[in-house]
């Protein structure tokens, strides 16, 4: 079974933009790949002050940039409505400290999240056993302490329901992190998938760098429960998504990117699950971040 899953350039979702600017995949969807993780605009273009959502914050390096499309595309002096987070990890919320506050824009999270945006808890190391290039090997070097936004962090609503996204709900995805969430519409499948699953190899950097479109498990140096991995993205699958945005790679649309989910689901530990590891036969288990709770 090969590693990944090749998905035909015709289903490529249709964008506007260049690799470093934004990409309009929806009249009220765009992203931005934000040096290593992707950002995403929710709300149409001049939606103006508190009008539309970002979801994710990239990483540090990254705010400037997140900052400038979001005036680009919202207006000038135009702050969002709110900030939801698929997950905590440092290439999602980077410039989360700085852009909420300036915005003074609240911060939406899944519970389990919690200790790693208040504080309180660091999330487990990387792992560089699981190989696949040198975004791997470099793991263990990347940070996983966590951010504060805890004046700002609120709750996703236990009914599913997102604030400032009528129409959309948060499914939890566990696996890569405690608390990842993925968003999804109904009314025209739209999937925000996060780390979930994504649409490029990101242990290699060759494959960070020019982004081949394949469908991938999690990343696979920061995931610390396999098995929960698994089953989110059966759940994922049982969606029948038609666009999905994903964490790292680029967006993709059409009918393959489901029968592609399908296939990633039914043969996950095959495809995505790597031959060896420190999180394969010991899932790092931290639901309440006690076991990597800070002094």
């Amino acid at each position: 079974m090969a590693s990944q899953i090749p998905i035909d350039d015709t289903s490529r979702a249709a964008e506007n933009g260049h690799d470093d600017s934004t990409r309009q995949i929806a009249p009220d969807l765009a992203y931005v790949r934000a040096v290593l993780a992707n950002v995403v605009y929710y709300g149409r273009p001049h939606a103006g002050d508190r009008g539309w959502v970002l979801i994710d914050a990239g990483v540090g390096p990254a705010t400037g940039m997140i900052r400038l499309a979001a005036a680009e595309r919202f207006g000038r002096d135009s702050p969002p409505a709110a900030i939801v987070l698929t997950h905590g990890h440092f290439d999602h919320v980077g410039a989360l400290e700085e852009l909420s506050a300036e915005w003074d824009a609240p911060v939406y999270a899944h519970h389990l999240e919690r200790p790693y945006l208040t504080g309180d808890a660091a999330y487990p190391e990387g792992d560089p056993a699981v190989g696949g290039g040198l975004m791997a090997m470099m793991s263990r070097f990347y940070p996983t302490q966590p951010v504060n936004v805890s004046e700002r962090l609120h709750l996703l609503p236990e009914d599913g329901t997102i604030p400032f996204m009528p129409g959309w709900r948060w499914v939890h995805t566990p696996g890569h992190s405690p608390g990842h969430v993925s968003l999804f519409r109904d009314t025209d499948r739209t999937l925000i998938a996060g780390d979930a699953f994504i649409t490029t190899k990101a242990e290699s950097a060759y494959a960070t760098l020019f982004q081949s479109p394949e469908l991938h498990g999690p990343p696979a140096y920061f995931t610390i429960d396999w098995e929960k991995a698994e089953e989110s993205v059966r759940k994922l699958a049982a969606l029948h998504p038609r666009l999905v945005i994903t964490g790292h790679g680029r967006a993709m649309e059409g009918p393959e990117i489901a029968e592609g989910l399908d296939l990633l689901a039914r043969d996950f530990k095959a495809i995505a699950v790597p031959k060896k590891g420190a999180y394969i036969a010991h899932p790092a288990r931290v639901e309440d971040g006690s076991a990597y709770r800070l002094d």
